[in-house]
């Protein structure tokens, strides 16, 4: 379990940085104007999955509490940028991310009545950080 509890944030981190850089249209849309904000996103995002992959491998107590929580975090922070406004109303501020980044790519959700519509991109980012948390956890019982 601790092998594939590493390989799966490196999974995530390579699903991200793929999906993040390299045009897929319409699975992505990489506008030459989103660089900036596609560059804040990476140093903010790419270092969790590390930090998860290294706490796992490090397979102490601390470490692996530590994986466990910033899996939670990634968790969260997905449920809050993507599901939460799926289901209620939408920030302007979210609004305005997702219409210029986000409103053409790929989706399988019905986008009628939401503001903000989670895409096929996003939603695999989702399923992998479930798969990462189950993993993270999975290795932190097991120790």
């Amino acid at each position: 379990m601790t092998t594939l509890a590493i390989l799966v944030p490196l999974v995530w981190l390579a699903w991200l940085a793929v999906t993040e850089w390299v045009p897929m249209f319409p699975l992505n849309d990489l506008a030459p104007g989103n660089v900036g904000r596609r560059l804040a996103a990476a140093a903010i995002n790419y270092p969790f999955p590390l930090l998860i992959a290294a706490g796992v491998a490090l397979h102490q107590t601390w470490s692996l509490a530590t994986a466990t929580l910033l899996c939670c975090l990634v968790a969260g922070g997905h449920l809050w940028n993507w599901w939460v406004p799926y289901f209620r109303p939408a920030s302007a501020a979210q609004r305005e991310t997702y219409l210029r980044d986000y409103a053409r790519t790929l989706k399988i959700l019905p986008t009628a009545g939401h503001d903000v519509v989670i895409d096929v991109q996003h939603m695999v980012v989702g399923a992998l950080s479930l798969l990462m948390l189950a993993t993270t956890l999975a290795a932190t019982l097991t120790a």
